[in-house]
């Protein structure tokens, strides 16, 4: 049994890291995609001021051009990051069905267990009965 403890323990902090990680992913596309919100608003803020929205024109502000590319590539990463998260969630589902594999191992010898000392203890007071009435 203590094997089997040692492995819940283990199972349980699989999970504990693979929800961490999940929820690192999904942090840090939510900041991306915050950053990138942002950013467009600077983006537009800037052609507002200046009069230009034709990124192809002489004059067009080269704030807004470099902006643009920062929240290109940082739209660019949260996709990236679409893929490990959903390898994440993957990861984490496999975790707690281990897990529950485990715990369910463990309830049923437990339940097991939990009848033998029950028949035990009904064999023990059977024999109780059985000596009172032999008197």
């Amino acid at each position: 049994m203590k094997t089997r403890d040692s492995l819940i323990r283990l199972k349980r902090f699989q999970v504990d890291d693979k929800r961490r990680q999940l929820s690192q992913i999904e942090a840090m596309i939510s900041e991306f995609n915050r950053m990138a919100d942002e950013l467009d608003e600077q983006i537009r803020t800037e052609q507002e001021r200046v009069g230009i929205t034709d990124e192809t024109h002489f004059a067009y502000p080269t704030f807004a051009k470099a902006a643009a590319t920062r929240r290109d590539n940082l739209r660019n990463s949260a996709h990236e990051l679409d893929d490990q998260l959903e390898k994440a969630r993957d990861e984490l589902n496999e975790a707690i069905g281990e897990l529950k594999k485990f715990e369910q191992l463990e309830e049923r010898d437990q339940q097991r267990e939990q009848e033998a000392q029950d028949l035990a203890e009904q064999d023990q007071l059977d024999e109780i009965a059985g000596r009172a009435r032999t008197r």
